[in-house]
């Protein structure tokens, strides 16, 4: 019995992505054009870059879904060590949007290396806990030694600002120590730092304890902290359940500020209503149940730990998003995934998701060989 490699994909997981990033870029331009004609003069400015970026995700998609995922073990020193320079960098020459310096410009192109960080971190974290499964109930020598590396990489970002993502990263790396096997009294004490360095953080930036209180009471400052996550309120009751219409939405016309990036998901509410959001999470629950499966059925340490990584990422941020949006979590800024404009953020998950693919792949192929072995067997 002989199967191409393409029977081998995971064709769900590789549909439901393109069709998600699709939907995502027919939104952008939906939520973005009189917020891009007011800013630049074009309506058509935000969907421009992000369909360039949709492009380079393809094709880059189809690259990584070929590379097999042991190389980035091999190549997570590397990863780490690039990972450093970029954030160092970032702080040095880093492009200043409304006082976050979070973005390099290389010619015409502006990323946010963090978000590449991300899926960097996550290789590295994998690949070193996936070599400690003998002494991961030793804290000294198997859980601490990584998470040095972790702090600093967190620090370069908290500095930027941007404790969202500091803090995603965080909760993936406690999720990948916990998979890797170490003790729970270690797991507490990791996370109780955590909390503690979050809450530091916070009560050090006034504008963070601004969100704090617009996320606790929103209405104390309608007009001033609290009217972006109002205005997001309006828009969500104003969808219903079928939406006002694709382009029909009222708080895009200069109600909802720059709804086409984190709040994106109130203006999907408002013009498809809980339709549109049905359609929206069931593309992510197809991913989550998928990678969540990839994990399970490798039986590569290491490949496991960095599918488990994958989908838990793109989770944390799919709930951050969600929370901030709805008002059961403060603004962290966090884009939804696939779907708000951002050109490193989409690029970022497409190949977070071809890794996940040549995973899955792979996991296929050994039990399609295993298959084929017992036949011969049998025969």
């Amino acid at each position: 019995m002989k199967y191409s490699i393409s029977k081998d994909n995971d064709w769900l997981l590789i549909v439901v992505t393109a069709l998600l990033s699709i939907f995502g870029l027919i939104m952008v331009f939906s939520s973005s054009y009189v917020w891009a004609l007011y800013q630049t003069g074009d309506f058509n400015f935000f969907i421009k870059r992000q369909t360039m970026w949709f492009f380079i995700g393809i094709f880059m998609f189809f690259i990584v879904m070929h590379v097999p995922f042991q190389l980035y073990r091999k190549l997570s020193a590397v990863i780490i060590l690039g990972s450093i320079i970029i954030l160092t960098a970032v702080l040095l020459f880093g492009h200043e949007v409304l006082g976050a310096q979070r973005w390099l410009r290389i010619g015409s192109f502006q990323i946010q290396p963090s978000e590449f960080v991300k899926l960097g971190m996550i290789m590295y974290l994998a690949s070193v806990y996936s070599k400690k499964q003998a002494y991961i109930d030793q804290f000294i020598k198997g859980v601490m030694p990584p998470l040095i590396v972790v702090t600093i990489v967190l620090a370069l970002i908290v500095r930027q600002p941007d404790l969202g993502t500091a803090t995603s990263i965080l909760m993936v790396t406690i999720l990948i120590v916990f998979l890797s096997g170490a003790k729970i009294k270690h797991l507490i004490l990791l996370a109780m730092s955590g909390f503690a360095v979050f809450v530091i953080a916070v009560f050090a930036a006034p504008y963070r304890m601004k969100r704090i209180m617009s996320y606790l009471d929103p209405f104390a400052d309608a007009s001033g902290d609290g009217y972006q996550i109002l205005q997001s309120y309006i828009a969500i009751a104003h969808g219903g359940l079928t939406g006002a219409g694709l382009g029909q939405s009222v708080q895009k016309l200069m109600y909802l500020p720059e709804p086409q990036t984190d709040f994106i998901l109130a203006i999907i509410s408002e013009e498809l209503g809980l339709l549109g959001i049905a359609f929206v999470f069931a593309c992510y629950t197809i991913i989550f149940f998928k990678g969540i499966m990839v994990g399970i059925r490798c039986k590569n340490p290491f490949g496991s730990l960095l599918a488990f990584g994958i989908v838990f990422q793109i989770g944390i941020q799919i709930v951050f998003n969600v929370g901030a949006v709805s008002g059961l979590l403060p603004i962290t800024g966090i884009p939804l995934p696939f779907i708000s404009n951002g050109g490193s953020s989409l690029l970022v998950s497409m190949i977070s998701i071809a890794v996940l693919a040549n995973i899955a792949r792979q996991n296929r192929q050994q039990r399609r060989l295993a298959e084929e072995s017992d036949e011969r067997i049998g025969a």
